[in-house]
């Protein structure tokens, strides 16, 4: 749980829950068919992409990864998001990669899968000035707090207390400046072999710490036209879009998760937010799915040894909010920044769709949302890894039968120590069942036992 979170005093219970009967699922807007440029949900139901830990260290596909994904497909999704991959071909830890074509094949079975399921002065001594860098370092390395205060600049003490961190500002360094250059042709490739491998659609992650976040936010004070008001902090993203569409074509979905807020001191905000929007709109994107927060700007300061987490500071704890909250709580508490978005992008007369998530785990407040126009598709990422099977049952009329995520945050945990993803409410259930497969720790099984349906209820 995050260190915010752990100041507030108010503990909220889970929302009420009135399940509908399988007539009233059948009318309701959420299990409706919806077009996303040209492809048609079948329904409004989303899961958004979640970082589960189960590819290799060098980024190919497991069979954990494909058991991951064919889990949630059983509950029959609208809309299945595949977690962040990244276009690059570096080394990234056990997270899947697509920077490289080597990598199709493995996520092309996934795709099977899932359709299957910063010391001279300091010290006051000139010798150091002269001094070998590795002494230095040593030196550095047993100073006290006082000493490192006086001879550190502040992103040197940063680096110290969370690790060196380069920004998309830091234009002084050749690979940063060359950032515009060389990202719209790797998102482009990356985007061709997700068509190669199968994918219905791409979604380009804009959002929480990742680079393009970092373009948008008003934090980006690039001077190379990259930079400073909107109309260059958006141009990044848009000429990315721009590479994306040329290489996929039209008649592929291309999609834009990206923050409705940055919830950081000098970030944007909502109507930044909300003119973006209008302009992904007016530049063709076919659909944006809006989160919050998660920035590195304001992440607690790791343990020695410890990569930083960008989802430890206010900006994490808005991105999942969690039962123990303010006075507002935190269920459905991001919806108002799509609505605000959705209402921005009509109003420049666009009908592109508009995902929302974050604290949602009941059918009415999903069929609210949809009801108020607040958004065209819910995405549920938490409730839908407590229960992968939530949606459907909902829609067969066995909404009783939901395993309710608690919003304590429990799997985020595992995330923010690098573990294998798994939730507390299945994780140590029939771990000596023949099909269960355990986590490396041995200890937890990796994927929510599955449900049948009744008999006549198998659809």
């Amino acid at each position: 749980m995050s260190a915010v979170a752990e100041r507030f005093k108010i503990r909220h219970r889970l929302p009420a829950a009135r399940w509908p009967t399988r007539e009233e699922a059948e009318r309701a807007r959420l299990f409706q068919a919806a077009r996303i440029g040209p492809v048609v949900a079948e329904q409004r139901t989303w899961v958004p992409a979640m970082v589960p830990w189960r590819a290799t260290d060098d980024g190919f596909v497991t069979d954990e990864v494909l058991a991951w994904y064919a889990r949630f497909a059983e509950g029959r999704p609208g809309v299945l998001v595949v977690e962040a991959t990244g276009i690059r071909d570096v080394a990234s830890g056990p997270l899947l990669r697509i920077g490289d074509d080597r990598f199709v094949p493995g996520l092309r079975r996934l795709v099977e899968t899932v359709r299957g399921g910063r010391l001279a002065e300091a010290t006051h001594d000139a010798t150091w000035r002269q001094a070998p860098e590795a002494a230095v370092r040593e030196r550095l390395v047993s100073a006290d707090r006082t000493l490192l205060e006086a001879a550190l600049d502040d992103r040197q003490r940063e680096a110290l207390d969370y690790g060196y961190r380069e920004r998309i500002w830091d234009t002084h360094l050749p690979h940063i400046r060359e950032l515009p250059r060389v990202l719209p042709g790797l998102f482009a490739e990356a985007g061709r072999r997700a068509r190669e491998a199968g994918f219905d659609g791409i979604e380009l992650h804009y959002a929480h710490a990742y680079t393009m976040a970092s373009f948008l936010s008003r934090l980006n004070t690039r001077d190379d036209g990259y930079g400073g008001p909107r109309e260059q902090r958006v141009r990044l993203p848009l000429e990315v879009l721009g590479a994306v569409r040329a290489r996929v074509g039209g008649d592929y979905v291309v999609g834009i998760r990206y923050l409705g807020d940055d919830v950081v001191a000098g970030g944007s905000d909502v109507e930044d937010a909300a003119w973006f929007g209008a302009r992904f709109a007016e530049a063709g994107v076919d659909y944006l799915s809006v989160s919050k927060g998660g920035r590195f700007e304001d992440a607690k300061q790791p343990r020695v040894g410890e990569a930083v987490y960008p989802y430890t500071g206010r900006s994490g704890y808005e991105c999942m909010p969690t039962v123990l909250s303010d006075e507002r709580g935190p269920f459905a508490r991001n919806v108002p920044l799509a609505a605000r978005i959705r209402g921005a992008v009509r109003e420049a007369g666009f009908d592109t769709p508009v995902v929302t998530s974050g604290g949602i785990g009941t059918f009415e407040q999903a069929e609210g949302i949809l009801e108020r126009g607040e958004a065209d598709f819910v995405g549920a990422a938490r409730q839908s890894l407590a229960d992968p099977d939530w949606f459907r049952k909902i829609r067969l009329g066995h909404g009783s039968l939901v395993r309710r995520c608690e919003f304590t945050n429990y799997c985020e945990g595992l995330d923010q120590q690098h573990k294998q993803v798994t939730c507390k409410l299945w994780d140590r259930v029939e771990v000596d069942a023949p099909d269960a497969r355990l986590a490396r720790d041995g200890k937890r099984r990796l994927s929510a036992p599955s449900w049948t349906p009744p008999e006549g209820d198998a659809r």
